[in-house]
């Protein structure tokens, strides 16, 4: 039999930077922009607080949503000064949305390239606005779910704040580890600006070998700490996958969750996507035979039955590019074709673009993010790489399953949680044990031994990932538990 408590309605504010389909930089735009709904629609009275960034209003219209203005403005004092914000809300659509107008955040990118005492109050503004939303929309909510360091203000200021420490607040805040490599360092003593109390400079506060650290301020206030896969969690609690964090982290354990995160599952649909030149599914795959003829024809190249390793992602040391450089022109030697897409480090941008024009017909690129290639590249590709240095979810690996391109991956993270081994139960790709050129020529080897010799053990391979359940209708009611379980 029900009880009252466990039959009320939860209410969740979700804060965070970015957010699809208004502002995206990277996943986490992805998750917050998927998760809330799935909740709502699992019974959470679920809200999202954003901030209006250049051109997010626009984007809020152009989506066909109606903004109404809250009459009250948001005050909140920082540097000894108060700070105004308007308030914008979504009076339609499947999930309420907060804007939040301010000087903060007009003619900056989402996140600055230098941290300092000046970059940061973006995110302290919008932090310390969250917690006057509710005198200013008169909406309670039971659960603050923070997203990565730039929400962490939000959860030191309950803490350590002198004023908002002394609010009569009867919340329980969730704080989302997407990204554990971005802490937010600041120097210590600049938190005094924010209305920061002495308490918390010390090592069991803030203070991180001299400095401050956000993202450990969130970890030590936080009724409870996510990850983004259970590996993930696994891993940022041990010295190697820590970043610094790993002991702290450990003494929290009790309170740290992995789960991992969904896909958008009906934009992600190869049935039904409009940026594939055909559409298909697991039961036929006609329609994947013609995007990959497509793609290659968009490449300048011919089809003569070369398997076809796709790529899409920032270029950066963290997605495994010092390893997959090396290992491209022995990769060309075994008859594969490359394409990459995407941008980031410029050494690795000039060296794919070396390749290509050493090898132009096994190697093409694409500097830059267009969505209707990566689209393609998901689906036209035989194998998809993600040789991954680290990995706490990756959507992408998702996304390939989903459009039946085995992916050739690092068993780290959460791709150890979704990509298991070829021959083994459920296996649906090839794995990389070793970081290094050669444990990842190593599973491309695997991989191509069975393109050429075992097409009917490749086809149950796209089928069993096609098949797999990544939605959020499987990972938002773990979410909703955890919130329930938080409440008193």
């Amino acid at each position: 039999m029900a009880t009252a408590d466990s039959s009320k309605r939860i209410k969740v504010l979700h804060v965070s930077p970015e957010a699809v389909p208004f502002c995206k930089v990277g996943g986490l735009a992805d998750v917050v922009g998927s998760l809330p709904p799935s909740l709502k629609k699992s019974g959470a009275d679920c809200r999202l607080l954003l901030p209006a960034w250049d051109g997010v209003l626009d984007a809020a219209r152009d989506k066909g949503l109606k903004l109404e203005r809250i009459p009250r403005s948001v005050d909140v004092a920082i540097d000894w000064r108060v700070c105004r914000g308007t308030l914008w809300k979504t009076s339609d659509g499947e999930l309420p949305v907060y804007f939040l107008e301010s000087p903060f955040f007009q003619g900056k990118n989402i996140y600055p390239q230098q941290l300092d005492p000046e970059s940061v109050l973006p995110f302290v503004f919008l932090s310390f606005a969250a917690l006057e939303l509710e005198e200013v929309s008169e909406w309670n909510p039971d659960i603050l779910h923070c997203h990565d360091w730039g929400t962490a203000p939000l959860i030191i200021a309950l803490l350590w704040h002198k004023y908002y420490r002394l609010r009569q607040f009867e919340y329980r805040t969730v704080f989302t580890i997407h990204n554990l490599a971005h802490q937010g360092h600041l120097p210590l003593y600049s938190l005094r600006d924010w209305g920061i109390a002495e308490d918390a400079f010390t090592m069991f506060g803030l203070e991180y070998y001299g400095g401050a650290n956000l993202m450990k301020g969130a970890v030590v206030g936080a009724s409870a700490v996510t990850t983004v896969s259970p590996t993930y969690a696994w891993e940022i609690q041990t010295e190697e996958g820590g970043a610094g964090l790993g002991g702290l982290l450990r003494s929290h354990s009790h309170k740290v969750r992995g789960i991992l995160n969904g896909l958008d599952t009906a934009y992600w649909n190869p049935l039904t996507d409009p940026l594939l030149p055909a559409n298909y599914s697991q039961k036929d795959l006609t329609g994947k035979k013609k995007c990959r003829n497509a793609l290659l024809e968009q490449l300048g190249w011919k089809e003569d039955g070369r398997p076809l390793f796709t790529s899409v992602g920032r270029m950066v040391d963290q997605k495994g590019f010092d390893i997959l450089l090396p290992a491209i022109p022995r990769m060309v030697e075994w008859g594969c074709r490359l394409f990459l897409a995407g941008s980031g480090q410029h050494e690795y941008e000039t060296a794919i673009q070396e390749a290509s024009g050493r090898w132009p017909d096994s190697v093409a690129s694409f500097i830059g993010y267009d969505e209707e290639i990566a689209h393609q590249a998901y689906a036209g590709g035989d194998f998809f790489l993600m040789p991954s240095k680290f990995e706490p979810c990756g959507l992408s690996q998702l996304i390939s399953l989903r459009y039946g391109t085995l992916p050739v991956a690092r068993s780290v993270g959460g791709l150890a949680d979704t990509v298991f081994e070829y021959g083994a139960p459920g296996g649906n790709g090839f794995l990389i044990f070793d970081y290094s050129p050669e444990g990842l020529l190593s599973a491309i080897g695997r991989a191509l031994d069975v393109f050429w010799n075992d097409a009917g053990g490749y086809r149950a391979a796209q089928v069993s990932g096609m098949a797999s359940d990544f939605s959020w209708d499987r990972s938002a009611p773990v979410y909703h538990d955890l919130y329930r379980s938080l409440l008193p």
